[in-house]
């Protein structure tokens, strides 16, 4: 199993910088769930097989309803004048050489002391927010020139307020509320994990 990455802890002193590239988290992501028999291979991300994921190690702290926002998941998208945005393109671009398909960003503070299987969780959940967009049909888009998915941030599989099955049942949830309940019923596959934040992406608890 791919050791762990840590981020350097000279990004926490006076000098230190707020965003720090991590390439050795892109390559352990996926080394431990998206290659061909990685560690802990998920079939789920199979469409990231091709995909330029860039990461980001921050030590910026940034809270949404009083709770730390431990990672996010984007794809790059520039906002502001023409300047504004080709000054932004071109600070991935010397971050990363290329515009990436999706960049996730990690609280280095986070990271630094959570547990394993927490950040295994942590990670993934950013990684299924890198999504692949849908067609017409409702099924997995391919770019007709390059035959590549065409991406897109993807929300959640489940949209339910848990009042609503409190009162009316798993029937009544929407998306898919039994299948989460199911899964919580039959216990975890790799192991516990604790990640007590909110997702950047999502703008949800990850708890």
């Amino acid at each position: 199993m791919p050791a762990r990455p840590m981020p350097d802890p000279a990004m926490f002193g006076i000098e230190g910088k707020d965003f720090v590239p991590a390439p050795e988290l892109k390559h352990w992501a996926f080394e431990m769930f998206i290659r061909n028999g990685a560690d802990l291979e998920n079939p789920d991300h199979e469409h990231l097989k091709d995909a330029d994921i860039a990461f980001l190690w921050t030590k910026v702290p940034a809270s949404r309803h009083m709770n730390q926002i431990v990672g996010q998941a984007e794809q790059p998208k520039f906002m502001g004048s023409k300047w504004s945005k080709r000054r932004q393109e071109q600070q991935i671009k010397e971050w990363f050489g290329a515009l990436p398909d999706f960049l996730i960003t990690i609280d280095a503070s986070y990271a630094a002391q959570c547990d394993d299987v927490s950040f295994c969780a942590l990670v993934e959940h950013e990684l299924y927010h890198c999504g692949q967009a849908k067609d017409v049909f409702g099924g997995p888009k391919f770019s007709t020139s390059t035959g590549l998915p065409v991406y897109a941030i993807r929300g959640h599989d489940v949209e339910e307020f848990v009042g609503v099955v409190r009162r009316y049942g798993v029937g009544a949830g929407a998306g898919q509320t039994l299948a989460l309940i199911e899964a919580a019923q039959r216990g975890p596959q790799i192991g516990k994990a604790k990640v007590t934040g909110a997702c950047g992406s999502c703008r949800a608890l990850i708890v």
